[in-house]
């Protein structure tokens, strides 16, 4: 199964020699390797094109056995079985694997036929090619027939002279003429109807730069329809051969006539599908309200109006609606317009005008249905009587507006007008339903914004009310803290706290209560309460923290909090700490060298209560303990050790007042954008010299919220 020669010969060569070569224009399409074996198996020809298929140089074969080095072992029983075959006069078919030069195997499309050596004995000739290479070939002429076949398009093959070499079916009911009355004849002779000059023109072009052509248009009459003018659009591709060589090229027809106003409509149906796509990715991309007005009116301007302006009735902005009136006052929350002659000043965002009795506005919010104006109906938009040149503008710019209710969950929130300008075309029926839908969506996100906005202000007010925001002033410590809700969330549950102890202690607490909203902040409530009740009771941190878990497991499946119980005994200078899956406190002595309790952490409160014990912390004057909630160590791009390191080096110099620290530490640890709420607590032992008698008419000291 061995061989070579390009060509065979009927008279058997007496002297072998070590001749390669290619075979001709297959070698473009598709490579065919030829080799030959002499009657002991030998190669004694190779080709190039084997070569270049198997690796193999001819002079590393001439004249070595072909089976050991191109037949895988695996093959050699069906090699040597074929080989006797053919040495019988037989011709052999099939797809056999080769050995290439590097070790991989070649899966081969091959002709094994008989073929006389130099002395006159039955060899072997090899004709093959790479199974892939066949596939695709074959792929390739199944694609091309399919396509002139099957395609509802118009197709040719034309020559370098322009004359017709193929049509497919479509393109002869296009033209009205047989397809063998194409062939040989240039487009002019088949439809005299059309421009054929004009489009001989754009086919030279093609030729002469080897460069497609698409949606070239032409008109005229075919003889499949003399009586009626139709369009096409042509596309002309050129076809090459060999090195760059023009074979021809190959037109593509299709009949737009009846299409054209179908293809716009279906334009406009596909932009206005996409904006509508690009409105739900574009709307509600947070829960700040006024950016969310802001990103209705850049959905609407300029894709489908010339302005759009956004009005939000003051009772759902107020946090107390029922003490609201039915309408009252609107409010201007976004605003875009692209005419230069708007009026600025009367289009201002955060503006408020009372919703006149009887007008547009009222009836649209009332109604609950959007209504259109063109033209003389503007006047009516304007509900401020002092607003002239507002009144001037809509008058003499505004061709056509629609004002459509802001409605969710069956309340009304106010209202949404978008305007076209006179030089543009009024809004049309699938204009119209595109607005209208696009803020019914608007309002959801509005309405989500809105509700998240109270609840977190509601959140946040009762967090604020239960975590008490001064701290008591403490002798023999200085003390300082800070809570800083989260910018994009919901208000947390973190919290801490400082509580007097019988003999002169002092109890220090910080706990993240895990979840948002008002149930984050009411369970806050009631572990403050409970820590405060507990710590009274004079217990070792460790035990607090069990009685506390106990506590936690009674509120329901979902509560679960971490915490930090530390008592403060000025006697012996330290702090006895306890930890419930809590991140450890750092410590830093006068010389600002930084350490974190390394004591167990204990489980989440709510977890089960286990691992709890007390680690006791040397805490003498100037040094520093600093308790903390996750959220200052950890965010979105750095992990708890990272955040730990940059606390450490954040507290080097921790000499200068407590405030400036906690000032220092969140512009150091903070992103500009907080994820998640942050609870801070600062503790500063003071010499004995410093300390100062308790007064207990003294007021608190306050602690800096943020």
């Amino acid at each position: 199964m061995v061989g070579s020669r390009a060509s065979t010969s009927d008279v058997p060569d007496r002297s072998p020699q070590p001749t390669v070569g290619y075979a001709g224009v297959f070698r473009d399409l598709l490579p065919i390797a030829l080799w030959r074996a002499d009657s002991e198996g030998r190669i004694v020809q190779w080709s190039l094109a084997a070569k270049d298929l198997l690796g193999y140089a001819p002079e590393e074969l001439l004249g070595r056995y072909g089976t050991p080095i191109l037949v895988p072992e695996a093959n050699r029983e069906l090699a040597d079985e074929l080989t006797r075959k053919v040495r019988l006069g037989e011709a052999v078919l099939g797809c056999l694997p080769v050995r290439h030069r590097d070790g991989h195997i070649v899966e081969m499309e091959m002709w094994i036929c008989p073929a006389a050596d130099a002395e006159g004995r039955t060899g072997l000739l090899a004709i093959a090619a790479e199974t892939s290479a066949v596939v695709h070939m074959r792929d390739s002429l199944a694609a091309l027939e399919g396509l002139f076949t099957q395609s509802p398009i118009g197709l040719a093959m034309l020559g370098p002279d322009l004359r017709y070499l193929r049509v497919n079916d479509a393109l002869v009911r296009m033209n009205g003429v047989p397809a063998a009355e194409h062939i040989g004849k240039r487009v002019g002779e088949v439809a005299p109807g059309v421009n054929a000059a004009e489009l001989e023109t754009v086919m030279r072009q093609v030729l002469d730069r080897g460069e497609a052509v698409v949606d070239f248009r032409r008109a005229g009459r075919t003889p499949a329809d003399p009586d009626h003018d139709r369009t096409w659009s042509c596309s002309y591709a050129p076809l090459l051969g060999g090195p760059g060589q023009p074979l021809g090229l190959i037109a593509s027809l299709i009949d737009i006539t009846e299409g054209q106003q179908a293809h716009v409509r279906a334009e406009q149906a596909r932009r206005r599908f996409a904006l509508l796509a690009e409105a739900g990715t574009r709307i509600g991309t947070t829960l700040d309200l006024r950016k969310t007005a802001e990103e209705v009116v850049q959905v609407l301007v300029p894709q489908l109006a010339d302005s759009a302006d956004v009005h939000l009735l003051d009772k759902v902005l107020a946090p107390d609606q029922a003490a609201a009136s039915a309408h009252g006052v609107a409010r201007r929350m976004a605003v875009l317009y692209t005419d230069p002659a708007a009026p600025a000043e009367e289009l201002a965002v955060g503006k408020t005008y009372q919703v006149p009795p009887g007008s547009v506005y009222e009836r649209v919010i009332d109604e609950g249905r959007p209504l259109s104006l063109y033209l003389t109906d503007i006047d009516p938009l304007v509900t401020d009587p002092g607003s002239e040149q507002l009144r001037d503008y809509l008058r003499t710019r505004v061709g056509s507006a629609r004002m459509v209710p802001l409605l969710a969950r069956g309340s009304p929130l106010g209202a949404v007008l978008v305007t076209r300008t006179r030089d543009r075309e009024p809004f049309d029926d699938q204009d119209i339903v595109l607005i209208d839908e696009l803020v019914a969506r608007a309002a959801l996100n509005i309405d989500n914004a809105r509700m998240y906005t109270s609840q977190r202000h509601a959140a946040l007010t009762l967090q604020r009310s239960l975590m008490n925001a001064s701290l008591p002033t403490v002798t023999g410590l200085e003390l300082t803290g800070r809570y800083l809700p989260a910018s994009d969330q919901e208000v947390g549950g973190d919290w801490f706290d400082v509580i007097a102890l019988p003999r002169g202690r002092t109890g220090l607490v910080i706990g993240d209560v895990m979840g948002h909203g008002i149930h984050a902040a009411a369970v806050m409530g009631q572990l403050r309460t409970a820590v405060r009740t507990l710590a009274r009771s004079d217990i070792a941190p460790a035990q607090l923290l069990y009685a506390l878990d106990a506590t936690v497991a009674g509120l329901g499946e979902n509560a679960m909090a971490t915490c930090v119980y530390a008592v403060h005994d000025p006697a012996t200078s330290s702090c006895l700490i306890a930890r419930a899956g809590h991140p450890p406190p750092a410590v830093a002595d006068a010389q600002g060298t930084v350490a974190f309790l390394e004591g167990p952490s204990g489980t989440s409160l709510g977890a089960g209560g286990q691992g709890f014990t007390d680690e006791r912390v040397s805490l003498p004057p100037h040094s520093l303990l600093v308790m903390y909630t996750d959220g200052l160590i950890e965010t979105r791009d750095k992990d708890l050790d990272q955040g730990m390191q940059q606390l450490s080096q954040a507290l080097r110099h921790s000499h200068v007042p407590l405030e400036e620290i906690c000032d220092h530490l969140l512009r150091r640890l903070l992103p500009p954008v907080v994820h998640d709420d942050v609870a801070l607590l600062l503790v500063r032992p003071q010499p004995e010299s410093r300390q100062a008698p308790a007064n207990p008419a003294e007021p608190p000291k306050r602690t800096s919220t943020s």
